[in-house]
């Protein structure tokens, strides 16, 4: 950290750093917090997990595999058909939002997870 200036204005103490010094300290202060929800218990994702999911044809499938959970398993634990799951993770059908929300509590990830919007030019 390079010098720190200490002003009194109007009677009120303040600091000023630079600019980089500044961002330093927000990002030290971002960190701590992601730490702290880690830390807490919040999962984290491998790096070829996150690399998979943005290149995947199927996030479902991705998950399901990550999870080792067999497809039997999942569609049992989501109350379909391994037809049906199947067919969502072919991209033969999208599945409900009730169903995919059934496989999202089952894989223990958010819907928001399992769901991409592509680009409608696609």
């Amino acid at each position: 950290m390079s010098d720190v200036q200490k002003l009194t204005i109007d009677g009120k103490n303040y600091v000023l750093l630079s600019e980089d010094d500044y961002e330093d300290l927000v990002d030290g202060l971002q960190a701590s917090a992601i730490m702290a929800r880690i830390a807490a218990g919040e999962e984290t994702w491998p790096l070829d997990l996150v690399k998979e999911l943005f290149e995947t044809d199927s996030r479902v499938r991705t998950f399901r595999e990550y999870r080792k959970i067999s497809t039997a398993a999942l569609a049992e634990a989501a109350d379909i058909s391994e037809q049906d799951l199947s067919d969502i993770e072919s991209n033969t059908t999208t599945g409900s939002v009730d169903v995919l929300t059934r496989i999202a509590t089952a894989l223990n990830v958010d819907l928001d997870d399992l769901v991409v919007e592509r680009d409608a030019h696609q």
